[in-house]
């Protein structure tokens, strides 16, 4: 059964079978308005808590996604490169 984690600066980390999937919710999503650019960290790449996961930018700005916990990338959603609105 997966477990979501929100942390203060609006964003969330599931955990399910051992590996963690992270995202922004969606009052960040608001907040932002429309993406349209996003920079995905590659697999493989080690994270420390704290360290910037992802960048996404907006007509507004734009803002870093921290890593909630330490970790590593094993796979990103290479579908948000070609089309942030995905988020």
């Amino acid at each position: 059964m997966a477990k979501t984690y929100f942390t203060e600066d609006h964003e969330w980390l599931r955990v399910e079978g051992g590996i963690a999937t992270i995202g922004i919710t969606d009052y960040a999503q608001e907040q932002l308005g429309d993406l349209v650019f996003v920079e995905l960290p590659e697999p493989g790449k080690k994270l420390a808590k704290g360290d910037t996961a992802v960048v996404v930018e907006s007509v507004k700005a734009a803002s870093d996604v921290y890593a909630p916990v330490d970790g590593e990338i094993t796979e990103a959603n290479t579908a948000l490169s070609s089309d942030p609105s995905l988020v």
